[in-house]
């Protein structure tokens, strides 16, 4: 599946938010239960959430449902209610690690028997940073066989608030060392682990110009989406981490010449030599795997 390069929180207790969120253009929805919901709407917001997943989609615009993170006395109840709705997967918050996940990960297993849903079809996506002691295990998802494991996200709103912080960017704009480091960690255990990057959202929306830079950065550098806080975000992300027409064009050269040249290891376009991670590459960047 191609990798969503927009991702949008939706309240899943907000009729009207739900109503539109489907017309957003965003690749992705994650349905909120954490921290858009007070604790009298929880579970009103579950049930909400399922009535919305079991409406006819489309398949081009994956649902996810962010549950409660497993300190609270909530998760449990959003997984009992949400798996049964089948949605596409499970945005874990403040994920506590890798044995965090597997822990989620078994339960899933058990619902999705109770429910006669196909073993493993709802996946796991970790917000990975989002107190001090989870960022230090960011390496460690590389090395855990977590099988339902989409992706890999950031928080800096959560880990500013952890920390303690009164800045998260220099004056120039740039991440500080802490979050710098949780990104780069993010950034290369999900490639290591051949699977989604996804950058942390922009928190002011209403900063376009902002958001336009943190997006294209974050394509630049390798991730492969973006999460959104408002659907006025969308369009920017979408536009940001879509390839341009010389792009796609130089990808098309590429597995058209290796296509050409079977069994040949490297090869030359326009005076550049190619190869086998180019090619790797230019495959990913027309969604053929």
């Amino acid at each position: 599946m191609q990798a969503p390069r927009s991702w949008l929180f939706i309240p899943a207790d907000s009729d009207r938010k739900l109503a539109k969120a489907r017309d957003t253009g965003a690749h992705a929805l994650i349905l909120d239960l954490e921290d858009a919901v007070t604790a009298d709407r929880k579970p009103a917001g579950r049930a909400m959430a399922c009535d919305w997943l079991r409406a006819p989609a489309t398949a081009d615009q994956p649902v996810w449902v962010r549950i409660n993170a497993t300190d609270t006395a909530w998760w449990r109840d959003d997984l009992a209610a949400i798996v049964a709705a089948a949605p596409a997967g499970v945005m874990v918050p403040k994920a506590g690690g890798p044995d965090d996940i597997a822990q989620i990960s078994a339960l899933i297993d058990d619902l999705e028997r109770a429910h006669g849903l196909a073993p493993g079809q709802i996946r796991l996506l970790p917000l990975v940073s989002e107190t001090a002691r989870a960022a230090i295990t960011i390496p460690d998802y590389a090395r855990s066989a977590l099988l339902r494991l989409a992706g890999l996200t950031w928080g800096a709103e959560d880990l500013g608030a952890a920390l303690g912080v009164t800045r998260r960017r220099t004056v120039g704009g740039a991440w500080t060392d802490a979050f710098r480091l949780v990104r780069a960690q993010t950034l290369l255990t999900a490639h290591a682990l051949e699977c989604w990057a996804i950058d942390t959202l922009h928190a002011d929306f209403r900063d376009e110009a902002g958001l336009a830079q943190a997006a294209a950065d974050a394509a630049a550098d390798g991730f492969t989406g973006m999460l959104a806080i408002h659907p006025a975000q969308v369009a920017i992300i979408n536009r940001a981490f879509a390839p341009d027409d010389t792009a796609l064009a130089e990808a098309r050269a590429i597995v058209a010449a290796f296509a050409a040249n079977p069994g040949v290891g490297a090869l030359q376009i326009d005076g550049r030599m190619i190869d086998q991670p180019h090619l790797r590459q230019a495959r990913a960047l027309l969604g053929l795997g």
